[in-house]
């Protein structure tokens, strides 16, 4: 079966912590916060993070009230852009990406298949952004009362 890995599952949920904190006003977040509500290794969190940063998908704040933020809104960041930075390009196997990675390519039934594959999860990732993931969290949480 195809799985994402935990870098590209938990980086998402560190991506959508954040947007959380950007539709409330919070100038940044820190990890040991997430780490503590998303039940994620506070180190795990600070690997993850280097190639979000190296996305341009978020920045880190430094001083008192440090920490990290999005580059841009909730609506502006794609699934894919997230999935990418972490996982590598939406491929499910490599001839999709390197064409000279197999020299049965020419004359393979499969690759076609593997192909648009690939294309509709890419498809599908691009249409999702955090704004999105927001949505679907207002929407789970609604009704749900918390009590202190």
């Amino acid at each position: 079966m195809i799985k994402l890995s935990t870098k590209g599952r938990y980086g998402t949920r560190l991506m959508l912590y954040l947007a959380k904190a950007y539709s409330q006003g919070k100038k940044s977040v820190v990890l040991k916060d997430v780490s503590q509500e998303e039940g994620i290794s506070l180190r795990y969190l600070e690997q993850i993070i280097i190639p979000l940063k190296f996305a341009n998908l978020v920045k880190s704040i430094r001083g008192a009230g440090g920490g990290y933020s999005l580059t841009r809104k909730p609506s502006e960041i794609k699934l894919i852009d997230i999935l990418e930075a972490l996982e590598g390009p939406c491929a499910l196997v490599d001839c999709v990406i390197d064409k000279n990675f197999c020299n049965r390519l020419p004359r393979c039934a499969t690759y076609e298949i593997w192909k648009e594959a690939s294309m509709v999860l890419e498809d599908y990732f691009s249409k999702v952004t955090l704004q999105t993931l927001l949505d679907i969290c207002e929407k789970k949480n609604k009704g749900k009362r918390k009590f202190n």
